[in-house]
Order: C-alpha cells, then sequence, then structure tokens
C-alpha cells in the first residue's frame, strides 16, 4: 500500500455536502482495506484564477494509505462528482498525520477572526 495526499477543489454552492462527501470518499478507502490518517477541512477560500466562473472553492486535503484499486476508485469518483471542480492527487513517501502548513494558516486566521470580533463585542 502506498501513501497519497488528495487535495479536493468543491464547488462553494456544495459546501454543506462536503460532509457527506468527505464520509463517502473515507468509506471508499477503508472498504478497500486501506487507511485514512488525516483529514483537513481547509473551508471557502479564494482562488487565484476563475474555474468555471467562479472565484471561491471549498478546499479539502486528506491523507490516506491506499492500493491501488483503491485510486482508481477514488479518480473515478472525482472525475464524476459535478460538484468536484479540481482534485491532485501526490504520492507520498510516509503518512502524513501533523497538521499542514495551510492548517495551521486556517487555524492562526480563525483565532484571528474570533480575537476580533472579542474586541469588537
Amino acid at each position: 500500500m502506498r501513501h497519497y495526499e488528495i487535495v479536493l477543489m468543491i464547488h462553494p454552492d456544495q459546501s454543506e455536502q462536503v460532509p457527506a462527501m468527505l464520509e463517502r470518499y473515507k468509506g471508499m478507502v477503508t472498504a478497500g482495506g486501506g487507511k485514512v490518517h488525516r483529514v483537513e477541512d481547509w473551508g471557502r477560500r479564494q482562488m487565484v484564477y476563475q474555474i468555471n466562473k467562479l472565484s471561491k472553492s471549498h478546499y479539502l486535503c486528506i491523507n490516506i494509505e491506499a492500493d491501488q484499486a483503491v485510486m482508481a476508485e477514488l479518480e473515478h469518483a472525482f472525475k464524476f462528482n459535478d460538484a468536484v471542480l479540481r482534485h491532485l492527487t501526490v504520492l507520498r513517501k510516509s503518512a502524513d498525520t501533523a497538521p499542514s502548513v495551510m492548517m495551521k494558516t486556517v487555524e492562526r486566521e480563525e483565532s484571528r477572526k474570533t480575537q476580533h470580533t472579542d474586541f469588537a463585542a
């Protein structure tokens, strides 16, 4: 089995369906004998360039351990899901379980927002 990092860009109007999509993909991995090491929901973020006339997207990052058959099934599911704007799968040498740099940035932004609202109140 190999380790993979998958980043998904999901249509912003489908943000409320992200948990269900995530559970379906995690179920596909575990049903195929794989493991899910890390799941990060980066939330809705501004894109650098527009895709399908959209300027924002909902981002997910998933680190898994799976075999090639499971990866082919996942890629097929991503391709035929209209809510998935783009996906990127990267082969990793080992399992990543620590928070990513992007997740640390998201957490910092959220803490800044809560501090700002505390001061405003």
